[in-house]
């Protein structure tokens, strides 16, 4: 699937509900779905800068292909990274570097987060995209 398909499933899957309350609630149940780090994974390096809360991002290239893992140790960024590794992961760099975060205003999440999530959800971006870069630089090398 690609990175437009799987942000037009997050968009039509916000859809469904009728105001922000059940959206917060479907975020944090998205957090609840992320597969943990473990915890020895959890290290300063992989903390997200520009986060309120500690949020950890880990990559690794597999078949030309960066696999991601996220936890955080607050529900709602752990609910926005759930969202970020199903959008991003399993997708090359080139796709990754590409890709525009369309859902973020289509399911009215910039008017929902409070500025220092809003913060937080870019500098998670960010990241994403920072790993992307890393590794379309090492293939090349």
């Amino acid at each position: 699937m690609t990175i437009q398909e799987i942000q037009n499933e997050i968009i039509d899957e916000f859809s469904f509900f009728e105001n922000w309350e059940e959206r917060y609630e479907h975020l944090i149940e998205l957090g609840k779905s992320l597969k943990e780090i473990p915890d020895e994974n959890k290290t300063e390096d992989k903390i997200i800068k520009g986060c309120q809360s500690t949020v950890w991002l880990d990559a690794r290239m597999e078949n030309d292909k960066i696999i991601f893992e996220a936890d955080s140790d607050a529900i709602l960024p752990k609910g926005l990274a759930a969202i970020l590794v199903k959008m991003y992961n399993n997708q090359t760099p080139e796709d990754i570097l590409n890709s525009e975060t369309k859902f973020i205003e289509e399911i009215g999440l910039q008017e929902f987060l409070s500025p220092t999530r809003a913060n937080g959800l870019l500098a998670m971006i960010k990241q994403f995209k920072f790993y992307a870069i890393a590794f379309k630089a090492k293939n090349k090398s």
